[in-house]
């Protein structure tokens, strides 16, 4: 017994003094500079929503209680809202879970003036939710503009590829703007709107996007979820350009689709399997603009069965996407985010490797001479409140950016179910932050390695960056994020809302009952 713990004080020594070497200096230095470079990112997100909220809370003060739908209330004016373009909103479903038909409830009840239809797509209709929402759309009856459309089985692309060029050959002639949105995205009630007010004002932009708000449920795996997004959120909250996309959330020309400009079309259905990565890669060849108003950000609320295997699938479907391209030049800047992103995730998590080994060896040097020596020489102690302080400053930036983004979603959706800050778990914020970052890029080299990835069901195979052989498995029961069912039905109780019934006023000044597709 006495000489294992001899052994364990020599190994724990060894490693005290080896993590006080230079190159080890350097990488619990460079973790700490991750730390505060991503404190900083999600200070200025902070406060570019948070002026956004100022500049609501003033056109309040000024009269304007609808601020939360425009800027001035002038513009709800009849004559200005019979101007509005015909925007088609495409939302590809799969399955039904417990935050589908709230989630569609917010879409189908916007407070858009301007002509608007809506298409879900389903690949059948045996998909449960086929049934869900057309007994959503028999509640509103004529009310609005929305059917559903079973675009069949996917076999060159991605079934939510497959579905949403299906719902573009389906929509209205007359659209000018086309949304899609995928079927777990809390829309507001002025969205829609904003979205087109900025694409009106600059026709330059070639899609406007934006990005989720994770409500995590209170499982490890909804957890780590919430924090790979929030890194990406940087660079949605720029208040316009940016070089990031969405596939929750993006409106573009409904003639680029029409007239497949830049090859929008044929690119997605030719192998595609991610829509944004595929269309960002498009914007960034023929250097078109992406722009994210800083209201384009939605309450995303997660499954409360989520598991954290369904987590790891997830996480696989996010490196996987890395694997697919359209040209040489995407290939290489996915190459580079595969390095990158594998490099500055394990640069993140070895110095708290180190900093344990620092701390363990503080505590046993007391009863150990070797530890002590080691513990006395080296200067890790040090490291480890240096790791400590820019950990927390980097979590309380975190704090900050979910509590303006929060209050943001509060505001933009006054009758809407309240988000709360006191949901989230800091502690196990930060374990999803260690355990996110160990595993990304374990996940990145298996998806590298394998080319395949099976999602909702069905299992891609990749061959030179685009889908070459799809398969259909059935012993799914759930969807590996939303948790919603695959197969059977489900009911869903009615509800009714202020918001609700002023969208069917606006929907009737204009939407006429039958419609040419």
């Amino acid at each position: 017994m006495a000489t294992m713990e001899a052994a364990a004080d020599a190994v724990l020594a060894a490693a005290a003094r080896a993590f006080c070497r230079p190159v080890a200096v350097f990488v619990q230095i460079q973790g700490c500079f991750i730390c505060l470079t991503l404190a900083l990112g999600w200070a200025v997100a902070a406060f570019v929503r948070k002026k956004e909220i100022r500049k609501m809370r003033r056109k309040i003060v000024d009269g304007n209680s609808f601020a939360f739908l425009c800027d001035d209330i002038d513009e709800l004016e009849h004559y200005v809202q019979e101007k509005l373009p015909r925007v088609s909103v495409i939302m590809p479903l799969k399955g039904f879970g417990e935050h589908n038909l709230q989630n569609w409830r917010t879409q189908i009840t916007s407070l858009y003036g301007g002509s608007l239809e809506f298409l879900f797509v389903v690949e059948s209709k045996d998909d449960p939710a086929y049934h869900a929402v057309s007994r959503l759309i028999a509640e509103y009856k004529d009310k609005l503009e929305a059917k559903v459309v079973v675009a069949g089985f996917s076999t060159t692309c991605s079934q939510k590829i497959h579905n949403q060029l299906i719902g573009v050959k389906k929509m209205h002639k007359d659209s000018k703007y086309v949304l899609f949105l995928d079927d777990d995205v809390r829309l507001h009630p002025g969205t829609i709107g904003a979205l087109t007010k900025e694409m009106e004002k600059n026709p330059e932009i070639f899609i406007q996007t934006g990005y989720p708000l994770d409500l995590p449920s209170g499982s490890l795996g909804s957890y780590c979820i919430y924090e790979y997004h929030m890194p990406c959120s940087i660079g949605f909250a720029t208040g316009g350009k940016t070089f990031f996309l969405w596939g929750g959330c993006m409106m573009m020309h409904a003639d680029d689709f029409r007239q497949d400009l830049y090859g929008v079309v044929s690119g997605l259905k030719d192998g595609g399997y991610s829509d944004d990565m595929t269309l960002a890669a498009i914007a960034g060849q023929y250097k078109r603009l992406i722009s994210s108003p800083p209201v384009a950000v939605f309450p995303h609320p997660l499954a409360s069965d989520l598991s954290f295997s369904r987590y790891w699938n997830y996480l696989r479907k996010q490196t996987f996407v890395l694997e697919s391209y359209v040209s040489k030049v995407n290939w290489m800047m996915n190459r580079a985010l595969f390095a990158s992103h594998c490099y500055l995730s394990w640069g993140f998590v070895w110095p708290y490797i180190m900093a344990l080994v620092h701390v363990v060896a503080a505590l046993r040097a007391p009863y150990s001479e070797i530890v002590k020596d080691a513990s006395n020489s080296s200067s890790g102690l040090k490291l480890v409140c240096c790791l400590l302080i820019c950990t927390l400053t980097e979590l309380v930036s975190m704090w900050n950016l979910t509590k303006v983004e929060i209050q943001l979603c509060n505001m933009l959706s006054p009758e809407g179910p309240k988000v709360s800050l006191g949901s989230y778990n800091w502690g196990l914020v930060f374990i999803a932050v260690l355990v996110d970052n160990f595993l990304y890029p374990i996940s990145a080299f298996r998806s590298h390695f394998s080319q395949s990835i099976n999602w909702s069901g069905i299992r891609y195979y990749l061959r030179d960056g685009k889908i070459s052989k799809i398969e259909r498995e059935n012993k799914l029961k759930y969807t590996d994020l939303g948790g919603k069912h695959l197969h059977g039905r489900r009911t869903y109780p009615a509800k009714s809302s202020l918001l609700g019934y002023l969208s069917i006023i606006l929907a009737q000044w204009h939407q006429p009952k039958k419609y040419d597709v």
